[in-house]
């Protein structure tokens, strides 16, 4: 999952993206209002972490911005404001959910899970594909409850398309969700890493949709 994160304070910009990633997931970065609605209009972010007090635009002016052109990404607001009003406002222009400074980062993380979820059709913390378990509390897979030995990029991979299974994603779409904006992309490297996985996890599961991509599923007719 490739999220945005948006947040002025440098202390905390370094402290959350470092929790972020260790979790799994793919971090950029913006400290401004100007470039955080940018990177919102053009990246295929998963999720974006906004906080509203930015230098150059407003969060809640760049979510205006973003929902007007249908960009319907969930959108997790930061803010220093605690009263009602501000909450009705952010929730009125297209925010899913709102936490207020200071929080727990336990707590962050908990409810981007939870928004990413939520957006994937997930009811439960732990997303099931056969003998596959996407453990979203721990990140990690299991394999018949046995923690897989993943690398970072392998790991990346194989939860997006736990996370889309009988779905087909393609190369592109892959790279776009696990690289980082300024990382140099190579979609060959996604044959790499779907040779990998399937050393190690049943190898009909991932299946190749010739043409299209690839996709997870544990029924082989899909």
């Amino acid at each position: 999952m490739r999220l945005l994160l948006v947040e002025d304070e440098p202390l905390l910009v370094a402290q959350l993206k470092a929790a972020l990633e260790k979790s799994g997931y793919v971090v950029d970065t913006a400290t401004d209002g100007l470039d955080a609605e940018h990177l919102g209009m053009t990246e295929p972010y998963d999720l974006v972490v906004l906080d509203l007090g930015l230098p150059g635009r407003d969060g809640l002016s760049v979510l205006r911005s973003w929902r007007g052109a249908d960009r319907t990404m969930p959108v997790l607001i930061l803010t220093a404001r605690d009263n009602w009003h501000d909450k009705v406002a952010g929730i009125d222009a297209g925010a899913d959910d709102y936490l207020t400074k200071p929080f727990h980062q336990e707590e962050l993380e908990a409810r981007v899970r939870a928004l990413l979820r939520r957006a994937g059709g997930h009811a439960s913390a732990d997303i099931r594909c056969g003998p596959l378990v996407l453990d979203t509390r721990q990140s990690r897979v299991l394999l018949d409850d046995v923690p897989l030995d993943l690398t970072s990029h392998e790991y990346r991979v194989l939860a997006y398309l736990l996370m889309h299974q009988d779905e087909v994603v393609s190369r592109s779409q892959l790279v776009e969700h696990i690289y980082a904006q300024d990382f140099d992309r190579d979609s060959n490297t996604i044959e790499v890493f779907i040779a990998r996985l399937r050393r190690k996890i049943p190898p009909n599961l991932i299946q190749t949709v010739r043409g299209l991509g690839y996709r997870l599923s544990a029924s082989p007719q899909c």
